[in-house]
């Protein structure tokens, strides 16, 4: 298969084949002015020559090209690099390479993400204002006044495991035979105040069978004056005493526990 290639400074056309093409990479001289170029880049239609139509004088290989080497083409050909050339090069294209432009700050981004931020830190301060009330007695006017816009309170801790029972008595009244009092010592062990605690007093008879059963509140046990909202001071004991009439019932043991209402 052939085609027909033009010399780029005659005009001269030629006819040549793939093997021809790739014989030196489809550099071809030119028989008519020995002109060196790619036949590939000047390849045309298989027409006629208007050299066909002149008169043939006597060029050597006229209407032909050569294909032997072209050594005389120094440009055409490259000589191979050295190591320390290619590293160089390899140097330079590193050094080349462009900076990133330098983005412009997302105004909206950061808009959104402090507006999420302040709606968590809000939740948590709702959650964890009676902690933070505790540990952080300075702030806990603060926390009243953000609480007030939603409708909540900021009350004392009530960490139950936090409050012991150190000793309990049940004790009858030396004057009275129906009235039995009761003595109870409890601590707090927490490092900040705490809610007064509710005590159930259960009285049992014999067989350890419960025969009544009792709830007493904070304003059952305190003493009168007693501010029930400043709660129990941190690592102090709370001393409470009660009387109660128990005709009919001659009780013989007791039960006795703290708890915070639900």
């Amino acid at each position: 298969m052939s085609d027909i290639t033009r010399c780029p400074e005659c005009g001269t056309r030629f006819n040549v084949s793939v093997a021809q093409l790739a014989a030196h990479d489809g550099l071809v001289r030119c028989g008519h002015c020995h002109d060196v170029f790619d036949a590939r880049k000047h390849l045309h239609e298989d027409e006629p020559s208007p050299q066909l139509s002149l008169p043939i004088e006597n060029f050597p290989q006229q209407g032909g090209f050569d294909l032997s080497p072209i050594p005389d083409v120094p440009e055409l050909e490259e000589e191979p690099r050295t190591l320390a050339q290619q590293v160089q090069f390899i140097e330079e294209l590193t050094d080349e390479v462009p900076a990133k432009p330098a983005r412009g700050l997302n105004w909206a981004g950061i808009l959104i993400a402090a507006t999420l931020a302040l709606m968590l830190l809000g939740q948590a301060t709702y959650y964890y204002r009676v902690e933070l009330g505790a540990r952080l007695p300075g702030l806990k006017p603060l926390l009243i006044q953000y609480c007030e816009s939603l409708s909540c309170t900021v009350t004392l801790p009530k960490k139950i495991d936090l409050m012991v029972l150190e000793s309990s008595e049940l004790e009858s009244d030396p004057a009275q035979s129906n009235i039995v009092i009761l003595h109870a010592l409890s601590h707090n062990r927490a490092p900040y105040a705490q809610t007064y605690p509710s005590l159930e007093l259960t009285l049992t008879d014999m067989q350890d069978q419960a025969i009544a059963r009792r709830v007493f509140h904070p304003a059952d046990y305190l003493k009168k004056g007693t501010d029930e909202k400043i709660g129990i001071p941190a690592n102090r004991d709370l001393d409470i005493r009660l009387r109660m009439d128990t005709t009919d019932l001659k009780p013989s043991g007791y039960r006795l526990f703290l708890f915070y209402p639900q």
